[in-house]
């Protein structure tokens, strides 16, 4: 065979192989490394805030394309063994949001820095003003949430078939939405103080103590707000929708 056909021949081989190849997805568009939590939690509850118009935005936030929630594999199986945990103590969990995709982050800080739109400020932020809240890291331009590992939740009383009262409600921007107010969180001793009462700092306890024996971290400034410690990707942001998997 001539220089020239072998020339052609090697031309086609690489065409072909180019043509059949399949480009992976870019890190933080991978979702196979997560799972639909009531796949694997079935007996959790969703009450996707984001997915509604009942969030501090007042409208449905980009990205929750279904109101599901996600979480890597790994931090679902830890969430189970906090569900089955519960579960003995009479309560199941009911799951606010989870996995969330940067574009909802987004959504997040272009609404921040709109100034004039305090359409849901009475329910979510009375005693604060807009303009302060990157300054109070209320509204951030990263969230662990879009690591894959965090999620914000509650207990469910199953005796008393309702939510359980934990004194501030979800994404309230305030003092009271910290895990200290009200008490201790390290040794669970209450303090007597004008926002929550004992049975109220009692049932944060119940749901704080649980994720920790499981290998979730809290945050020192929400309540709700657990973190895998040793989540599997730390440094990635992800950017695919939240959508049944």
């Amino acid at each position: 065979m001539d220089m020239r056909k072998q020339l052609i021949l090697a031309g086609l081989v690489l065409l072909f192989a180019a043509c059949g190849h399949v480009q992976s997805p870019l890190p933080e568009e991978d979702s196979s490394d997560f799972v639909t939590i009531t796949d694997v939690v079935p007996d959790a509850l969703l009450e996707i805030r984001y997915y509604s118009t009942y969030n501090f935005v007042g409208t449905r936030i980009d990205g929750y394309l279904q109101p599901t929630a996600l979480l890597t594999r790994r931090a679902a199986d830890s969430l189970r063994a906090v569900s089955d945990d519960l579960k003995a103590q009479g309560y199941i969990i009911k799951i606010f949001d989870a996995y969330r995709p940067q574009m909802a982050v987004d959504h997040f800080v272009r609404w921040a820095a709109d100034i004039p739109d305090t359409v849901t400020k009475q329910y979510f932020y009375p005693d604060v003003d807009k303009s302060r809240l990157f300054e109070l890291e209320y509204i951030m331009e990263k969230s662990g949430h879009t690591r894959g590992s965090t999620v914000d939740l509650t207990l469910f009383d199953m005796r008393a078939e309702k939510d359980v009262d934990m004194g501030a409600t979800f994404d309230w921007f305030g003092d009271e939405s910290h895990p200290d107010c009200g008490g201790n969180p390290e040794t669970g001793e209450y303090r007597p103080n004008d926002t929550l009462t004992a049975e109220q700092f009692a049932n944060r306890m119940i749901l704080r103590n649980a994720m920790l024996r499981h290998g979730f971290k809290p945050l020192d400034s929400e309540w709700w707000h657990f973190t895998l410690c040793d989540e599997p990707y730390p440094d990635t942001y992800f950017t695919f929708p939240v959508q049944q998997l």
